[in-house]
């Protein structure tokens, strides 16, 4: 059965090859399918320098068999520790209740992931134009910027906030917060002497948050208020120097990490998100076209939960397709699938979206009456603020 029009033809067809990507490829392959990752970037991505992975990022992780091995590229975190700099209030809150903490590169992580797929799996230097559905087989067809057609029995878009993939099943656009961040990492070839604490500076314009990766390895952040029409700078050099200007009056090692930042690792981007209406109401699922990670539920960070999600979309997504697949293609089995898929993960995606955006309601520039009603439903909804972490996405 192949498209028409199309130059070749896939089983699956994966569109991206970020975190969530290249996951959901290595959780097909461990179930034994095979499938096909297109990347629009000619090497290996990683952008946003680190994530936060927590208990359940860590079930997710050993699932797909590489939990180990990236455990011992991170030191872990013993608690929390938030500092109010223009109240003199200080907050820690030790893991110990919480479990397994660490801060991750994501270049460990989607290297790690990369090295455990057959080879010729990831295709570089594919750009996605768009995507159609063929009127003879119903099924996907994908159009590159070059011209070139792909077809797919089953197509998942992994392609992040600005998916071709969600536009092309309806899904509503992303919005933007009226906060942006800042992220880098910083060497320390001595070795820093921070302790294993995930460290936060609040003060009334901009947060500064500090995580170690290792005890040489830092990786950090600075949130900052602003409008959302605003164009932030790509060279590198310029980004460390907004970081110090919105850093001036910082604790002198503050200021001492970006001076000394890896400029490779500078990003400076506006914050996204789904709007957890659209994530209950949206349609993520069209024939065997369906999307994961942030290509469904992009989400801000203030729960830290967003990569971790992307890679519990994988195993739940392999696990349903595997099922499935086990008797060959079969195009309504294999919708059933899919719509199996979207219903497991739908009403964990908008918990955490929903948590994510009150958060950042508090976090923002809101009126004060606002604030006092999100407190009022976090206060009903969340009440343990770190249940999140305790979802467990099952057996691949």
């Amino acid at each position: 059965m192949e498209s028409a029009g199309c130059e070749e033809m896939h089983e699956i067809v994966i569109v991206g090859g970020g975190l969530c990507g290249l996951a959901t490829a290595l959780a097909l392959h461990k179930k034994g399918i095979k499938s096909v990752v297109l990347e629009k970037s000619e090497t290996l991505r990683a952008a946003g320098a680190a994530i936060g992975v927590m208990p359940n990022g860590w079930r997710a992780l050993d699932q797909l068999g590489v939990g180990s091995h990236l455990r011992s590229t991170a030191l872990p975190l013993q608690g929390t520790r938030m500092t109010w700099i223009d109240k003199g209030k200080e907050q820690y809150t030790p893991n110990k209740n919480i479990g397994e903490v660490r801060c991750l590169k994501r270049s460990d992580i989607v290297e790690t992931f990369a090295d455990a797929l057959p080879r010729k799996t990831i295709r570089f230097g594919c750009e996605i134009a768009s995507v159609e559905m063929d009127p003879l087989t119903s099924l996907p067809c994908i159009l590159l910027s070059n011209g070139k057609r792909i077809g797919a029995k089953i197509l998942i878009g992994c392609d992040g906030s600005r998916s071709v993939v969600s536009s092309f099943l309806g899904v509503k656009p992303t919005r933007t917060f009226r906060i942006s961040a800042i992220r880098g990492l910083t060497s320390y070839p001595n070795g820093h002497s921070f302790p294993l604490e995930f460290v936060r500076l609040i003060s009334d314009k901009t947060a500064v948050g500090r995580l170690p990766i290792t005890d040489m390895l830092v990786h950090w952040f600075i949130g900052v208020q602003q409008g959302t029409d605003t164009i932030f700078p790509h060279d590198p050099e310029l980004i460390k120097q907004r970081a110090l200007e919105a850093t001036s009056g910082r604790p002198a090692d503050v200021q001492e990490m970006i001076e000394g930042c890896d400029l490779d690792s500078l990003s400076f981007t506006h914050l996204r998100y789904r709007a957890p209406w659209d994530l209950m109401l949206g349609n993520f699922r069209e024939k065997t076209v369906t999307v994961a990670g942030d290509a469904m539920h992009v989400m801000g960070p203030f729960l830290g939960q967003g990569g971790s999600a992307g890679i519990e979309d994988a195993v739940v997504l392999a696990r349903n397709l595997a099922k499935t697949l086990k008797g060959g293609f079969d195009h309504e089995k294999v919708g059933e699938a899919l719509d199996q898929y979207v219903k497991e993960r739908r009403m964990r995606v908008v918990k955490l979206a929903t948590q994510s955006y009150l958060t950042a309601l508090l976090v923002e520039n809101t009126p004060l009456l606002i604030k006092f009603v999100v407190i009022a439903v976090m206060a009903l909804f969340f009440r343990n603020p770190s249940a999140h972490v305790l979802y467990d996405c099952g057996h691949l």
